[in-house]
């Protein structure tokens, strides 16, 4: 690294690590980017970007516990079939265009928008329907779940967070605040995984991710905190507005591989 690179590093993880802790999102979609424009390559990017998040996310994890937010069966019901089945999304990714799999991908995230705000008014109905709502086993559920965001996080390339969250509002029916802090302890399983692969490979750069851990260690301990303090609707209006702005990213970036292909 030259110049004053490490500052930016460590910017950029306290970012990313004020994302996990206050959307249970990994954070990559900062981290990766960042470590690409400082001249890395994109493998070395990725790989070093997953090492930072391990960090992030076993600090953020083990804040939630120390706060009574944690709960490990969640976590374990929704991690172990995200890390089996995130293979599948591999597989089929290398079998589609890229710029296909982005363009879903920004599909689902604007979709992901509405269907959280309807999410409130189908709980509201079913207060009042108590007894005609329909019952699903809460395990078979949770196994599903985790197992649809692995499939998803793996044909996406993106960390599991913004699709867990989601999916765990939507079919899991849990509150807010509860999916968040159990998605960023289900990061933690997929980002050691991952993690433990690029350094068999040697792509991951350590020193850099441990910088990029040290600022998002900072970053994921304050929003941790913060996060029980905040209203569910002011939570709920910041995730729908972060996949938005995500949406676009993706897009952006959907017609740039497009461009290359064409």
């Amino acid at each position: 690294m030259i110049d004053f690179s490490w500052l930016i590093l460590v910017a950029g993880g306290l970012i990313s690590g004020v994302i996990a802790g206050l959307l249970g999102i990994g954070g990559g979609i900062i981290t990766i980017p960042l470590l690409v424009t400082l001249g890395y390559t994109p493998v070395q990017a990725i790989a070093t970007s997953s090492l930072a998040i391990v960090i992030t996310s076993i600090s953020g994890s083990l804040q939630n516990w120390w706060m009574g937010y944690f709960d490990f069966k969640r976590v374990i019901y929704l991690g172990i079939p995200a890390f089996l089945t995130t293979g599948i999304g591999v597989y089929f990714a290398n079998k589609i265009p890229s710029y296909i799999i982005l363009f879903s991908f920004g599909i689902i995230l604007l979709v992901n928008i509405y269907l959280i705000e309807l999410r409130k008014q189908l709980a509201s109905e079913e207060k009042e329907n108590e007894s005609t709502a329909p019952v699903f086993n809460p395990l078979l559920t949770k196994i599903g779940t985790g197992g649809a965001a692995g499939i998803l996080a793996g044909l996406f390339g993106l960390g599991g967070g913004t699709i867990m969250v989601p999916l765990q509002i939507l079919l899991l029916k849990e509150e807010i605040k509860v999916a968040i802090q159990t998605s960023l302890g289900v990061i933690v399983i997929t980002a050691l995984a991952a993690c433990t692969g690029h350094t068999l490979e040697g792509n991951i750069l350590f020193i850099q991710g441990i910088i990029l851990g040290f600022g998002g260690l900072i970053g994921v301990q304050m929003s941790t905190r913060t996060l029980p303090k905040i209203p569910d609707s002011i939570v709920s209006l910041t995730l729908r507005l972060f996949l938005g702005i995500l949406s676009i990213y993706i897009f952006w970036e959907a017609w740039i591989n497009y461009q290359l292909i064409a």
